[in-house]
């Protein structure tokens, strides 16, 4: 579903030179010194350690930067940190059998390297985990990509292991039939609705949105209801019908609600007067489909975060809000139609943490 955007031939281990002017922005500077260079990916390269000023590493966008400063593009350089020391365990391992591993990824590790020089991200650690757990999976290859979760989005997402089981999600994922389920808070009094839109990689500014013209960009769907109203805040459940990149950030920052901790959607003056957040406030909190094997139904849920959590307490202390019916305050992990957790077999069964479920045949579900 995503693809890279295609880079200017100018980018790669370059050094520039911010021309005269005042002084700007570090992403700004950017896209003026590399025709091509879209707002988003700017700020990407600078946030994972891409871009020096200086002979110094700058790591924020906003930066100020003056005429005759040098502005070093190293495309290989390592990002710092190693994803910012967040961890990934046995418990982040949710269901795995040998052809599917579903497992919740945290906030702050990436789907995927960003470019070929970056290590650390899931589709890198995962192997060397399920390794360690004792299920390397004998004569199979990398693991199969078959969507994404950007990298401040936390929760489910399902990998393959075999080349049958890629096939299988793929196909499901082009007919819609895969359920995904979103959490996630957003600025101001968002109501019960449909967003449907075509969206381009490149409205005209260098930013992902939606287009009014019918025959550019793949249409998008987001489904959107509301678990509980606060001051100017809500909390909302979004449900995909099409998973486009960024579709969810782009529908409510287009419709004036972006969601907490938004840095690229939605109006500059909304997000700058949103509550304060750690990340971006969206959780995949439900990802279902059938076996790609065996076509067996499988629904796996998991729980609120605690920096979601934290975020959400804080806007309920501000003001007490109007909760909807049928409010949970969290998710836990299921699998089928099955409360709670589920118990472990051999491939895949060890000890789960809070909200982690256990792999084994579960009892049959009703197929969505």
């Amino acid at each position: 579903m995503d693809q890279r955007p295609r880079e200017p031939s100018s980018l790669a281990d370059a050094v520039h030179v911010v021309p005269p002017g005042e002084a700007r922005a570090l992403d700004r500077a950017l896209r003026e010194v590399v025709p091509g260079l879209g707002w988003e990916r700017a700020r990407e390269l600078v946030r994972r350690g891409k871009v020096w000023v200086n002979d110094a590493r700058e790591l924020a966008p906003a930066a100020r930067v003056h005429a005759g400063d040098r502005l070093a593009v190293r495309m290989a350089a390592p990002r710092p940190g190693r994803d910012d020391g967040v961890a990934l365990g046995a418990r982040d391992v949710v269901w795995l059998d040998p052809h599917v591993v579903v497992v919740a990824k945290p906030a702050g590790i990436s789907t995927v390297p960003f470019d070929d020089g970056e290590r650390g991200a899931l589709s890198q650690r995962l192997p060397h985990l399920l390794a360690a757990l004792g299920h390397a999976g004998r004569g199979r290859g990398a693991l199969g990509v078959v969507h994404r979760l950007d990298k401040e989005t936390s929760g489910l997402l399902v990998f393959a292991r075999s080349h049958a089981a890629k096939a299988g999600l793929e196909g499901q994922l082009r007919r819609h039939t895969v359920e995904r389920r979103y959490q996630a808070l957003a600025v101001g009094a968002v109501g019960a609705r449909t967003f449907r839109s075509r969206l381009v990689a490149d409205r005209g500014d260098g930013r992902r949105g939606s287009t009014l013209h019918p025959s550019l960009g793949r249409e998008a769907v987001t489904h959107v209801t509301v678990r509980e109203r606060l001051e100017g805040v809500t909390w909302i459940e979004c449900r995909l019908e099409t998973g486009r990149t960024h579709q969810i950030r782009i529908h409510l920052g287009e419709a004036g609600h972006p969601l907490l901790g938004e840095r690229v959607y939605g109006a500059p003056a909304v997000r700058a007067a949103s509550p304060p957040a750690p990340r971006l406030m969206l959780h995949a909190g439900v990802l279902g489909f059938d076996h790609p094997l065996t076509g067996e139904p499988l629904r796996f849920e998991r729980e609120l975060p605690e920096d979601f959590l934290e975020v959400l307490g804080r806007a309920r202390r501000a003001q007490p809000g109007e909760r909807c019916a049928g409010t949970v305050p969290s998710l836990r992990a299921t699998h089928g139609e099955g409360e709670g957790e589920r118990e472990g077999g051999r491939e895949g069964g060890r000890e789960g943490g809070r909200g982690a479920a256990r792999a084994r045949r579960p009892p049959r579900a009703r197929r969505r």
